[in-house]
């Protein structure tokens, strides 16, 4: 497939010359897809941004989008001027936590869509899009559509969590939510009826909890849990409804365009045509990539998650870099010493708690959340503040982080308490 042809098939009218840097941040549905579309059907680079973008996120941003690009692409990448590989840029945590942009092209995208239409066995994907567009999963839902001649409805979380659903009309239609969306959705006996109609719920953003599933199950909704990232435009495995329905659990086998491998170590290692160029401004060598997730697969070949390599929070999808949200505490100035972690959340899946040591003064709390507000996006923001008795550390004097979560968990779960 070529640039221009990707271009088309999202709505875009004509091809242009302009080699002009594109930056697509647009909120309303409409807007995006239409800024989206002229800049794929120019010769630029596309980046897309996040509207909701806190000061930190849009400087991160801004310092990347000004790097000059690299020119030492892999010759079996460079495929002419309308057809050049990694000229679409999406904005993501990496592995490490901070941001970075991931390469992807008409290549990539259409690699994904192939292997979602043969693992799900349809000819056309019809989806109605509840994710934000400028999120991997949001976007994929619409390239979808566009690539099979499938329809496309935008739609927004705050109507479907109202009770307002689009009419869908007769197709197999798909639909895409993280945890906590489909946990807000079950509390509600209608909502459950309407996702009952789905050809599939297409579940991913991060780790589903046990009774999660168990009530999509009991409520007979066509679940399809996933995994994948913003790295590899989004799944590379997904468990079919019927496997969900039929008693199995995890995230399924490959799509057919996937390679998922789990190396010595436990870690999960992706190959195939969706995957990645590189991070912007840099370029990947063709060979698999690996995540910073361990898993195991079950007897039916199935991908279990265990955990992450690393301490990225992952709270309703979205993803929060301790040392980051550390940072942002440190310099109000309120705490003697201060970390974060993640606790357990029957809603978000996990959430940011703040723990700091005992002592005679107390941080001004009020002040604290007024002060990281300015900095941090909501989602990595603490929902707890945990005042520890014994401040654990180590032999050599640093924290001891397993224990200190293990602290932090205990207090959560015993009645709200914020003293341990």
């Amino acid at each position: 497939m070529e640039r221009i042809e990707l271009a088309r098939l999202l709505g875009a009218r004509r091809a242009t010359v302009s080699r002009e840097t594109v930056v697509v941040e647009e909120e309303d549905p409409a807007a995006f897809l239409a800024a989206f579309a002229r800049g794929a059907a120019g010769r630029g680079t596309v980046f897309v941004a996040d509207p909701t973008w806190r000061a930190t996120e849009r400087e991160q941003f801004a310092r990347l989008v000004a790097l000059p690009t690299r020119n030492s692409k892999p010759k079996t990448q460079d495929r002419g001027a309308l057809g050049a590989a990694g000229w679409l840029c999406l904005p993501t945590g990496g592995s490490s936590g901070r941001m970075r942009l991931a390469r992807h092209d008409q290549d990539t995208l259409a690699a994904a869509v192939r292997g979602c239409r043969a693992h799900f066995g349809v000819e056309r994907i019809d989806a109605v899009g509840v994710l934000p567009l400028h999120h991997v999963s949001g976007l994929m839902a619409w390239v979808r559509c566009a690539l099979t001649g499938g329809r496309f409805l935008p739609w927004t979380w705050a109507d479907l969590e109202a009770g307002r659903w689009p009419g869908t009309g007769r197709g197999e239609w798909f639909v895409s939510l993280v945890p906590t969306q489909l946990h807000r959705l079950l509390a509600r006996r209608a909502a459950a009826e309407r996702l009952r109609r789905f050809r599939a719920v297409l579940l991913g953003g991060g780790p589903a909890w046990p009774e999660l599933l168990e009530r999509a199950a009991a409520a007979r909704i066509r679940l399809a849990p996933s995994y994948g990232s913003t790295e590899t435009a989004a799944m590379v495995t997904a468990l079919r409804p019927e496997e969900f329905l039929a008693g199995e659990r995890g995230c399924g086998s490959a799509l057919p365009h996937a390679r998922v491998t789990i190396d010595p170590n436990g870690v999960v290692q992706i190959a195939g045509g969706s995957l990645f160029r590189g991070y912007y401004p840099g370029w990947r060598r063709e060979e698999p990539w690996s995540t910073d997730d361990l898993g195991r697969f079950d007897e039916h070949g199935g991908l279990h998650v265990l955990g992450r390599r690393d301490a990225l929070i992952i709270t309703g999808g979205k993803k929060a870099d301790p040392n980051e949200v550390e940072a942002a505490l440190r310099a109000t100035a309120e705490f003697a010493d201060v970390a974060v972690v993640a606790v357990p959340d029957g809603e978000w899946g996990e959430t940011v708690a703040a723990c700091y040591p005992a002592g005679r003064r107390e941080p001004n709390l009020d002040s604290v959340r007024r002060l990281i507000a300015r900095h941090l996006a909501p989602h990595k923001r603490p929902k707890h503040y945990l005042r520890i008795q014994h401040w654990p550390r180590n032999a050599q004097g640093k924290i001891n982080r397993s224990a200190l979560t293990a602290l932090a968990r205990v207090s959560v779960s015993s009645s709200g308490r914020s003293d341990v």
